[in-house]
C-alpha cells in the first residue's frame, strides 16, 4: 500500500464560533479560513464561491440552517417554523444546479419536523430542535467525508495502474467535506500503490483546475500538470491519457450528468479517442425523480467572471459575453458512475435504480 494522501486542510467545518471555511476564491495565493456566524453569510459564501463543489455546498448549507436556528428568537413552535423557511428559501436560491443545496435542506426540514413531534412544553420542543439541527450538520458532514473515501474505493481498481488522469474542474477535498469525489477516486488508487499522475484542465472562467486542484494534489504530493481546457483533445489523440474521470452536481436518473462547464466537451472527445470517461459522485447528487438531464437547471453566472482575470479586462468593454457555469454530458457518453455504493454502468435508469435501493453494483 502507498502513503496516505488524505487532504491535509479543512474545507469546512463547524466551531463554537461559527461556519469556518477554506477561502476558494484566494486560493491558491492565499489560505485564508473565514467564519461566517449567521447564515446570511454563510448564503453568501455559497453564492460567492467561497466555497463550491455539490457534496461541499450541501454541507454548508446543512451547517447555515443550523446557524440560522441556533440563533433564533422564535417563542413558538410555528415562528420557529417560520424562520426556518425564510433560513432555507435563502440559502436554496443560491446556487440551482446543484442537487446536493435542496437534499441538505429537506434532510434539516425533517430533522426539524422530527424534534418538533415529540411530547414535551413548548419552550423544550424548540430547544431540542436546535441541539438536534446543529448535531445533524455536524453528521452530515463526517458522513459526506465516509462517502467520498467509500467512492473511492469503489472507483480505483477502474483506473489503471499507471498513467496519466485527465480532470475537469475541481471534484477533490475542496469540492467536499473532506477527500474528495473524483479525486477521491485517484487519492484511493494511490494508495493502493498505482503510479498515478493528473492532467489538471485549467477549467475556464473561474480557474478551479489550475487554482484548486492543482493546489491540492501539490500539495498532498500526487503529481499533477495543468492543461488548457483547448488541450484536452491533443493530448487525448497523443496518447498521453489513460481515462478521464469528473464530479458531477446533478444526475438524472438515465444517467444525464450536469457538471461544471466544458465536461460535455472533454467526454466527447474522450468517446473519439476511446478512453473512459467517469463520472464519481455521491448518491445525494443523483436526483433520482429527474428522468432526464434536459429538465437540470443551468446557473447562468456573471458575464464578468468570463471577461475580467483577478478584476483585470481581458475583454473588450463593449462586448457581451455569456457564463452557463455547467453543461449536461448525455449519459451515452458516460463509461460508469462511481458512487459510495459501487458503481453503476448502462443502463443506467436500471443501475442507479438498484443502487437506490441498496442493492449494490
Amino acid at each position: 500500500m502507498g502513503e496516505s494522501h488524505t487532504a491535509s486542510f479543512r474545507t469546512i467545518e463547524w466551531t463554537d464560533e461559527g461556519v469556518r471555511m477554506i477561502d476558494q476564491t484566494v486560493l491558491p495565493a492565499k489560505e485564508i479560513y473565514r467564519t461566517y456566524t449567521d447564515y446570511q453569510g454563510v448564503a453568501e459564501a455559497i453564492r460567492s464561491m467561497v466555497i463550491r463543489g455539490a457534496p461541499a455546498i450541501g454541507v454548508a448549507a446543512a451547517m447555515g440552517v443550523a446557524l440560522g436556528i441556533r440563533k433564533s428568537a422564535a417563542g413558538s413552535v410555528d415562528a420557529l417554523r417560520a424562520d426556518f423557511e425564510t433560513i432555507a428559501q435563502a440559502i436554496s436560491k443560491t446556487r440551482p444546479t446543484a442537487v446536493n443545496l435542496s437534499w441538505a435542506v429537506e434532510r434539516m426540514r425533517r430533522v426539524l419536523e422530527s424534534a418538533l413531534a415529540e411530547a414535551g412544553p413548548e419552550n423544550q420542543s424548540i430547544a431540542r430542535a436546535k441541539v438536534r439541527l446543529v448535531d445533524e450538520a455536524q453528521r452530515m458532514l463526517a458522513e459526506d467525508i465516509a462517502v467520498n473515501e467509500a467512492m473511492g474505493r469503489a472507483g480505483a481498481g477502474l483506473l489503471p495502474d499507471s498513467g496519466t488522469i485527465l480532470t475537469h474542474c475541481n471534484a477533490g477535498a475542496l469540492a467536499t467535506g473532506g477527500y474528495g469525489t473524483a479525486l477521491g477516486v485517484i487519492r484511493a488508487a494511490v494508495e493502493a500503490g498505482k503510479q498515478i499522475s493528473v492532467f489538471a484542465d485549467e477549467t475556464r472562467p473561474f480557474l478551479q483546475g489550475a487554482r484548486l486542484t492543482a493546489w491540492e494534489l501539490s500539495r498532498d504530493g500526487i503529481p499533477v500538470t495543468i492543461i488548457t481546457d483547448n488541450m484536452a483533445g491533443h493530448f487525448m489523440k497523443a496518447g498521453k491519457i489513460a481515462a478521464a474521470i469528473v464530479g458531477a452536481d446533478r444526475i438524472a436518473a438515465n444517467g444525464d450528468v450536469a457538471n461544471k462547464i466544458g465536461t460535455y466537451s472533454v467526454a466527447v472527445l474522450a468517446r473519439e479517442n476511446g478512453i473512459p470517461f467517469y463520472v464519481a459522485a455521491p448518491l445525494s447528487t443523483i436526483d433520482i425523480k429527474l428522468d432526464c438531464g434536459d429538465r437540470i437547471p443551468i446557473e447562468e453566472r456573471s458575464s464578468r467572471e468570463v471577461t475580467h482575470l483577478a478584476g483585470i479586462a481581458i475583454a473588450p468593454e463593449a462586448v457581451e459575453a455569456r457564463h452557463p457555469a455547467f453543461d449536461v454530458t448525455p449519459h451515452r457518453y458516460v463509461t460508469a458512475i462511481i458512487t459510495e455504493r459501487g458503481v453503476a454502468r448502462a443502463p443506467y435508469t436500471e443501475s442507479l435504480a438498484r443502487l437506490f435501493r441498496g442493492e449494490g453494483s
